[in-house]
């Protein structure tokens, strides 16, 4: 399977309701921050950035450190385990790309940031344990989503 090519994002008129028009092809349109992010995902790898000179790890791709304010940062792969910290059921559709109902959470990844994501779930609580999946998407690189840890 060839790899998914990385889109160039395509700018909204600044009179557009951010839902005109929402896709998951927006998802993945990569620029300079962005795009190692992407890049791994097409490797299936979650990423997230950590300073060079405080060491601490944040989500998403920034140009500089939210800790320090520092400019140095690297890649590194995340373990694609965390705490859900937050979580609601989306019942009103956004997307033709998302039937609802599904649940959006925030989780608290193990390295320390809190990343936006969907749960593969039916229901799922605060505090549960969860590990990342993939979702496919034709053309584009795939989404990281989460379900909940066995055990």
């Amino acid at each position: 399977m060839a790899p998914a090519a990385l889109p160039s994002r395509q700018p909204r008129p600044w009179w557009s309701p951010v839902t005109d028009n929402l896709s998951f092809s927006d998802l993945g349109a990569a620029d300079p921050t962005t795009e190692p992010f992407w890049q791994a995902c097409v490797e299936r790898r979650l990423t997230v950035q950590r300073c060079t000179a405080c060491g601490s790890h944040q989500f998403y791709p920034r140009p500089l450190c939210l800790s320090c304010e520092a400019t140095g940062l690297e890649w590194v792969d995340a373990k694609g385990s965390g705490t859900i910290y937050s979580l609601t059921t989306i019942r009103i559709p956004v997307s033709e790309d998302l039937a609802p109902p599904y649940l959006l959470a925030l989780v608290d990844l193990d390295e320390g940031p809190r990343l936006l994501t969907n749960i593969e779930a039916k229901s799922a609580g605060i505090g549960d344990r969860v590990t990342i999946a993939w979702r496919r998407r034709e053309g584009l690189p795939p989404l990281p989503v989460f379900r909940l840890s066995a055990g």
